[in-house]
């Protein structure tokens, strides 16, 4: 289940959201390609990913920043732009340019914290935005919970978009990584869960003053759910070829 779009689109370039996605990709060019290299994985990941045990013994504070900048692979990284250009333009909007960029850094902290909380002896680094990105999520499901996402279900060899509301993807979503993070305890096959349920848990609380500021429900039903902007239609252009009506 991928996330391909949602249907708002935001009224105005998220500039943080365009410099996140290009400061992570800029980043992971500089090492990417020399991944397969044990010494650069190694140099790379040892100094600048989130080491729990290392934190424990009182070193490399500065890791709750850089591992947010850091990515395993190019799905890794492909996978957590996408997510962000998705889910972060609707709430850079709403928040403005430096708001969000505070979100979301608070976001990527309560993220790691999580994770740290999980397995504060764990020698395996944490890298990847996807915790901050994850509290970019919880803050959209809260704000707009109804705002439409398209989603390309892969089943074996069925292929289908299909478009549902932010509350049901999101929740399914969240709900996968406690359960992943229950049934595979210690390092989680790999994949940070606590800090994805941490990030998304972080996110809803980051949002819940906003939300009630704007008026809590009574703003859901003022915008039903969504953006508080029309939702973009594939075919909202009217077209040049003149219409040739039946009889």
């Amino acid at each position: 289940m991928i996330p391909l779009r949602d249907h708002n689109p935001s009224r105005r370039l998220p500039v943080v959201t365009v410099a996140l996605i290009a400061i992570n990709c800029i980043v992971f060019l500089g090492y990417g390609f020399r991944l397969s290299d044990p010494q650069v994985s190694f140099a790379v990941f040892g100094e600048y990913g989130l080491i729990p045990a290392r934190l424990w013994y009182g070193e490399g504070f500065h890791t709750f920043l850089t591992s947010m900048f850091l990515h395993g692979g190019w799905l890794h990284l492909i996978g957590n732009m996408l997510f962000l250009w998705i889910f972060g333009d609707n709430l850079e909007d709403l928040f403005g340019h430096f708001g969000f960029l505070a979100f979301y850094l608070l976001a990527g902290l309560a993220a790691a914290l999580a994770q740290f909380a999980a397995g504060p002896f764990s020698p395996v680094p944490m890298v990847g935005a996807s915790g901050a990105i994850a509290g970019v999520m919880g803050g959209y499901l809260l704000l707009f919970p109804r705002a439409r996402v398209d989603v390309l279900f892969i089943i074996i060899i069925f292929f289908r978009v299909v478009a549902l509301p932010a509350w049901l993807v999101l929740t399914v979503w969240f709900g996968l990584q406690v359960w992943s993070g229950v049934s595979t305890p210690g390092t989680g096959g790999g994949v940070a869960y606590w800090a994805h349920a941490g990030g998304f848990v972080a996110g809803l609380a980051l949002a819940y003053r906003p939300w009630q500021r704007r008026g809590a429900q009574a703003y859901w039903r003022r915008t039903e759910g969504h953006p508080d902007h029309r939702p973009s239609r594939a075919n909202s252009r009217l077209s040049t070829v003149p219409r040739v009506r039946r009889r």
